[in-house]
């Protein structure tokens, strides 16, 4: 599939990469500064919110020990157990609604990723026109049918899968007729370093699997998000809040405002520069051929008399001859007398004593 349409916005080759900002749980349990992050985002420049729809409940159990407890010394969490992750960073769902229609009154996509059937059948009360599927759960086959079956375009990122599970992923899409899909090259990591982004993969992904593929960053700022786009990244997702100094369960990998803009502009710039395989000067370059270098008399030449290297030069403007004829031209007799700052032309060579020309 060459393009999917979302909303308003067609997703695909021949589009700038369509830029979602995620809000996670950056809102901080207050749906002031939720509303506050769309209106942002939306300020930014860019095409989509996307929130996460789950609860504490229907993520994990309420286990404070063991594997339910994050011990990983890498981790932004250590220390808390996932059950009190997720109840300080989920979204509660009476806020879907005010958020949603926030993003539709600025002239943003609002979409989520359900975690479970029950927040897909919360999504689906909503009319939400796409899903996300999170890397983690990207092996969640039963969801990911469920979702698969809305018949709405569904987004998965493929943080930690192998190629296997990836095609396990896109073949149980396919087999319910949907064909709606958008792989997400993601490192499951937060934050992630750009050396461990493997962004080639994209173009790899799109030959393998047949689809649109994008890029779902964890790395701290931009770079890694721009350099996606030459490999074909139709989609760029970027967590998202309105300050790192504010805290939040995601803020210190999230873009802030002035980030988010930095990335909507140039991430246009960027696919608006990539064109097409062209030589030859541009309709705005074909204006400064006339400031290239061209040959010129720089003095008086006299009728009969040879040019010598004290009596041409290749000069600005453009209007003389090319300077590849430079060599060729010394020695030569011109036909007529030549004034001091005159473009050289072929006419003005004695054709008959310099009759390769």
């Amino acid at each position: 599939m060459k393009s999917i349409k979302i909303g308003k916005h067609i997703i695909g080759k021949g589009y700038s990469p369509f830029i979602v900002a995620e809000m996670s749980g950056n809102h901080n349990q207050s749906l002031e500064r939720a509303l506050a992050i769309v209106e942002a985002a939306a300020k930014s420049g860019v095409d989509a919110l996307k929130l996460q729809t789950y609860t504490a409940d229907t993520m994990t159990l309420n286990i404070e020990e063991k594997e339910f407890f994050i011990k990983n010394p890498g981790s932004l969490w250590k220390g808390t157990s996932l059950y009190k992750l997720y109840q300080k960073a989920y979204t509660p769902w009476q806020w879907h609604k005010p958020i949603f229609e926030r993003c539709k009154k600025l002239g943003i996509i609002g979409f989520s990723t359900p975690f479970d059937k029950t927040a897909v059948d919360f999504l689906e009360s909503l009319d939400v026109p796409c899903y996300k599927i999170a890397s983690f759960e990207n092996i969640d086959l039963p969801l990911i049918r469920r979702v698969a079956l809305t018949g709405k375009p569904i987004i998965v990122s493929t943080g930690m899968a192998k190629l296997k599970e990836i095609e396990e992923t896109v073949k149980c899409i396919r087999k319910t007729g949907n064909r709606k899909i958008i792989l997400l090259k993601c490192t499951s990591v937060y934050p992630a370093e750009p050396k461990d982004s493997n962004i080639r993969t994209i173009v790899d992904m799109q030959k393998h699997f047949n689809c649109l593929v994008g890029l779902s960053d964890h790395t701290l700022g931009i770079g890694a998000a721009l350099a996606s786009i030459p490999y074909g990244a139709c989609m760029i997702e970027k967590h998202f809040t309105l300050s790192r100094d504010d805290g939040g369960v995601d803020s210190s990998f999230s873009l802030i405002p002035s980030e988010m803009s930095l990335l909507a502009r140039e991430s246009k710039q960027a696919w608006s520069a990539l064109g097409k395989i062209y030589y030859g000067p541009t309709d705005q370059e074909k204006k400064s051929i006339i400031f290239r270098r061209s040959l010129y008399a720089i003095e008086d030449i006299k009728n009969g008399e040879a040019i010598t290297e004290k009596n041409i030069r290749a000069i600005r403007p453009g209007l003389g001859l090319p300077p590849k004829h430079y060599d060729s031209l010394i020695g030569k007799k011109v036909s007529r007398n030549i004034k001091k700052g005159t473009p050289l032309t072929l006419g003005m060579i004695n054709i008959k004593e310099n009759r390769r020309y």
